[in-house]
């Protein structure tokens, strides 16, 4: 056997096969590379991603309800097409300790926007859709339902059925809603039920009860938690906060003489209005509350008091006074004497100070 034959190869392939096919894996690879590359692509760009990339544009009313916990905020998100998927806001919040503090209400949200950008948004108080409820301290409850009313677009007879309600929260010792709807500002949903509305004011009336002792201490001064309600809310009709202590005590060393309180804030209730100018004949209307005709105080409450005022009703001043004028309307300055003459010059002064 020739030697030369055992160095033979035994490949059969013809001249440049072997280049053809190298170049066929070489153009399979491309090939995979570039559906690879655009798999990915399309996944970035049509859905793939769980979180849009962006800040979000337009605008969208989304419903957070009461009790939501962050995965059903973030379905409520996802449905509105808020964020793209409820887990992107979750991996957000959860990363956002302040992502505990977003409650319920209605919230202006940007559609597509990333899991982020929609928690930072629920943060800013700015993005909350509320109708804001103001209640000045002294309120009569007839404002307080007009305000409701207005606000909310509640109609009327929701209001004054919800104030009816025996679920309202009055306290047990209250015999109507006048003087326990709280003065604050309250935030309402654009769909809100008029008994939560006002069971929010009974409620926030209650924290501040507790806050002051108001049971316990109306008993310690010999009154009681409905008297002292009343008194406070005398206190918000007749005088500035800085003298409600004062007039307080005014109202005790009267009740205490037997002397009859002849407030004018009582007619004025009776009459519906507020004016400093009080007449003879106004003074004679008849009513319970009128403070002229009736000695003690009026069965019930003026208005709604805000802290400061219980606060005076359960602590007054230490004093002698028995009378109270507020000689300059425009200025509030209110002056107080034990003397009835010194009180008829105190009127002397008012009528100079109004003319």
């Amino acid at each position: 056997m020739s030697q030369l034959g055992l160095g033979m190869s035994h490949d059969t392939t013809a001249p440049g096969q072997g280049r053809s096919r190298m170049a066929v894996l070489v153009a399979g690879a491309v090939v995979l590379v570039l559906l690879v590359s655009g798999f990915l692509l399309s996944r970035s760009l049509f859905g793939g991603s769980s979180d849009y990339p962006g800040p979000g544009e337009g605008s969208v009313a989304v419903e957070v309800p009461p009790g939501a916990s962050l995965r059903a905020i973030g379905g409520v998100l996802a449905k509105a097409d808020v964020v793209k998927t409820a887990d992107a806001f979750v991996a957000a919040a959860e990363a956002e300790p302040r992502s505990l503090t977003i409650g319920p209400g209605r919230y202006a949200m940007r559609e597509q926007m990333s899991g982020a950008g929609a928690v930072e948004l629920m943060l800013d108080p700015a993005s909350r859709i509320v109708n804001r409820i103001v209640i000045p301290e002294g309120s009569r409850l007839s404002a307080i339902s007009a305000e409701v009313q207005k606000v909310t677009g509640l109609p009327r007879e929701q209001i004054d059925a919800a104030l009816a309600d025996p679920a309202l929260g009055l306290p047990a010792y209250a015999q109507g809603p006048e003087g326990y709807l709280f003065p604050a500002t309250y935030e309402a949903a654009k769909d809100a039920v008029a008994l939560a509305v006002l069971q929010s004011m009974t409620t926030r009336f209650s924290q501040a009860a507790g806050a002051l002792d108001l049971e316990a201490r109306a008993e310690a001064v010999g009154r009681t938690p409905a008297q002292i309600v009343t008194i406070a809310s005398l206190l918000e009709a007749e005088g500035r906060p800085e003298d409600f202590a004062k007039v307080s005590r005014v109202v005790y060393n009267r009740l205490a003489a037997g002397m009859p309180l002849q407030f004018d804030s009582t007619v004025n209730y009776v009459l519906n209005r507020s004016t400093i100018a009080v007449s003879i004949e106004d003074t004679k209307v008849d009513s319970p509350y009128n403070t002229y005709a009736n000695k003690g105080l009026p069965p019930g409450p003026i208005g709604s008091p805000g802290e400061v005022a219980l606060q005076a009703a359960l602590a007054p001043e230490d004093g002698d006074w028995l009378y109270f004028v507020t000689v300059n309307p425009s200025t509030g300055e209110t002056k107080f004497t034990s003397s009835y003459a010194e009180f008829l010059e105190f009127k002397k002064e008012l009528k100079a100070n109004t003319q």
